[in-house]
């Protein structure tokens, strides 16, 4: 048996059923009466999304569909970092969307920092762009998922490679 135990805390979302989300939204604006005059594009890379549109009002129903969407394939809207909204060709709008994935440095140091100071037997060390917490307890880290779970961050966080 193990003497240490560990889990590791990611941030990050399921790739495939983020393009389902957004092919969702396309159909959805094709389809939407409100919507379909607008030549709204919805274009996903690696790094995010970028819409454009005919206007802000459009811009902010597309958000809405795309939130939508994403909810309900258990994609954390906290993945979505909405850029500023730029005038683009004519009178049409775009907005670039980043995707958040990976934990960043500072918030690393603040979580490791919470973990030392509420839970005594419990360390944590940053690796990268994730979190390995170590105890000897498993008790020990169920309480820190608690915690963490309890906690708003910028970015959504899971728990993997409990063992």
């Amino acid at each position: 048996m193990a003497s240490t135990f560990s889990f590791d805390i990611v941030s990050d979302f399921d790739w495939q059923e983020l393009v389902n989300a957004v092919d969702q939204t396309e159909r959805e604006i094709k389809a939407r009466y409100d919507l379909k005059d607008t030549k709204t594009t919805v274009e996903l890379t690696k790094e995010g999304l970028t819409i454009q549109t005919d206007s802000e009002f459009t811009l902010t129903a597309v958000h809405t569909i795309l939130q939508q969407k994403a909810a309900k394939r258990q994609l954390s809207l906290k993945i979505f970092d909405y850029g500023a909204v730029e005038t683009a060709s004519g009178s049409r709008v775009k907005q670039v969307i980043q995707l958040r994935r990976g934990i960043n440095p500072e918030l690393a140091k603040e979580i490791s920092k919470l973990i030392r100071t509420e839970f005594k037997k419990v360390q944590a060390s940053i690796q990268g762009d994730t979190l390995r917490v170590t105890a000897k307890s498993k008790d020990d880290l169920q309480a820190v998922i608690q915690r963490l779970k309890g906690a708003d961050y910028p970015v959504p966080l899971q728990f993997t490679n409990y063992r």
